[in-house]
């Protein structure tokens, strides 16, 4: 489904960091792994269309994810890539089901109210759906997050240190959390990570 060949990226300054070639399969569960400055994020930011390469291609579905700019880009990365930050990056003056909303809207899909429910259902948060972020916990933020990044329904999932800061419980809830999300949308799954207890979960890594 993803294909990544020949890919680099330059820094300022001319640091350079060269990545792997990597072959990502539908429904397929992976680690991104590495010390921090290795170029984690980086990658992620270029899997998710949000950094441009220096070099090499990103392919997603024989499609060339770097080949579009703009609107277009855009719209791709609201339909097919789902993101679940370290930060929530929720809009503050929107509530639950709002933050659901506007991210279908900017994708330019139609808000699939059904699914919206069922995700917040799934995650624990069905109740929650008029409160604003302010209003909730940090888990709870969490768990939004990962539902606006589901609600379009993306082939790709994609999160960000998701359990750098949580003790080892609630850790292992938020790695359950995501790994059952992703298998019921039939998503690929992609986590960066350098905690060590993650790896005791997902088999597949991928080294930086």
């Amino acid at each position: 489904m993803i294909k990544i060949r020949n890919l680099s990226h330059n820094y300022a300054g001319g640091r350079k960091i060269n990545f792997p070639d990597w072959d990502i399969d539908s429904m397929d569960q992976w680690l991104l792994l590495g010390a921090s400055g290795k170029g984690k994020s980086t990658l992620l930011n270029i899997l998710a269309g949000l950094l441009s390469p220096t070099q090499g291609t990103v392919m997603h579905n024989e499609l060339n994810l770097h080949s579009l700019s703009g609107t277009a880009l855009d719209r791709f990365r609201g339909r097919h890539i789902g993101i679940v930050f370290q930060q929530s990056h929720l809009i503050k003056a929107l509530n639950a089901i709002q933050n659901l909303q506007i991210a279908s809207s900017l994708a330019g899909l139609t808000f699939d109210d059904a699914h919206a429910m069922n995700l917040l259902k799934d995650l624990g948060i069905e109740e929650l759906k008029k409160k604003y972020p302010h209003e909730l916990s940090q888990g709870q933020l969490q768990r939004l997050s990962v539902a606006r990044a589901l609600i379009n329904k993306p082939d790709l999932l994609i999160a960000d240190e998701p359990t750098s800061s949580l003790d080892d419980e609630n850790a292992f809830q938020v790695l359950e959390m995501l790994q059952t999300q992703a298998k019921n949308n039939q998503a690929a799954l992609v986590i960066a990570t350098h905690d060590q207890r993650v790896s005791q979960r997902i088999d597949k890594s991928y080294l930086l």
